[in-house]
């Protein structure tokens, strides 16, 4: 149920906060530094699971048809995100990992082509020009 979810998110925010904790860079290269993500990540969690703890309800229900493998094939292109994210860079994978959910939740081949597109391009630009994080650019390094 919710709050069993709950405590398992509380329980995964604390592993979270601990290993992030000791991040350190040997070199101040942003003013924030690398602890940062996921010390805000294990916050967001913490806030879902207590959200969870207090407002959840008795019973989840089952998914629907179709719901797990959907599941499983997300799974997949997390995996294969991470594998070709430094060789093809971050505006390409990123654009291609938006498109293949857009399309895994029913949206429309314009629609998610446009959509992946312009989330690749305008969270690199975000990350690069803004926040000052290095991305890869893979295959596009010379033209960026």
């Amino acid at each position: 149920n919710d709050r069993v979810l709950g405590v398992f998110a509380l329980l995964f925010a604390a592993l979270i906060a601990w290993k992030g904790w000791g991040l350190e860079a040997p070199f101040a290269y942003e003013p924030v530094g690398p602890r940062a993500f996921p010390l805000m990540l294990a916050g967001v969690i913490a806030l879902c699971g207590a959200w969870l703890l207090v407002r959840g309800r008795g019973e989840a229900e089952s998914n629907p048809p179709g719901a797990n493998s959907r599941i499983a094939v997300m799974v997949g292109l997390i995996v294969v995100y991470a594998l070709v994210f430094q060789w093809l860079g971050f505006i390409i994978a990123t654009a291609l990992m938006c498109i293949c959910v857009g399309r895994l939740f029913g949206g429309r081949w314009l629609q998610c082509v446009i959509g992946g597109v312009a989330m690749g391009i305008a969270f690199y630009l975000l990350f690069d020009k803004v926040f000052d994080v290095v991305l890869p650019t893979g295959v596009l390094g010379g033209v960026l």
